[in-house]
């Protein structure tokens, strides 16, 4: 089971040279797909409790349009292993507001962590 969102990155998302966004804005979007994945798998928000492996392995700029994907790998009674992408699917090509869509996506970060259901939340027979 799988959920994906699809954003634009907003150029004032951009904090560093190069128009680049810094790596939290990756993470943040891992929560918002990792909270979706957990409403549709227990009907429950759950709750985070940390990742075990984070990389970061191309850049994300301000103009880029972006897919986070976050994908069930395993299921515990009440723990949830979930693996995370993002990808690059646009990228701007200059700041008059030109931009193209990448032929092969551009794996920009992967992580994978754990998400834990309350006691009190879990679904009968789930």
């Amino acid at each position: 089971m799988k959920v994906v969102h699809q954003r634009y990155v907003a150029h004032s998302e951009a904090h560093y040279a190069g128009n680049l966004v810094d790596g939290a804005y990756s993470l943040k979007l891992f929560g918002d797909a990792g909270t979706h994945l957990a409403i549709i798998v227990d009907g429950h928000e759950g709750l985070f409790a940390g990742y075990s492996s984070v990389e970061f392995l191309a850049p994300v700029r301000g103009g880029d349009v972006v897919e986070a994907e976050a994908r069930l790998a395993a299921r515990g009674r009440r723990s949830r292993t979930i693996e995370f992408e993002l990808r690059v699917l646009c990228r701007s090509s200059d700041d008059t507001g030109r931009a193209e869509v990448l032929a092969e996506p551009i794996v920009a970060t992967r992580a994978r962590g754990t998400g834990v259901v309350p006691a009190d939340a879990i679904r009968n027979g789930r």
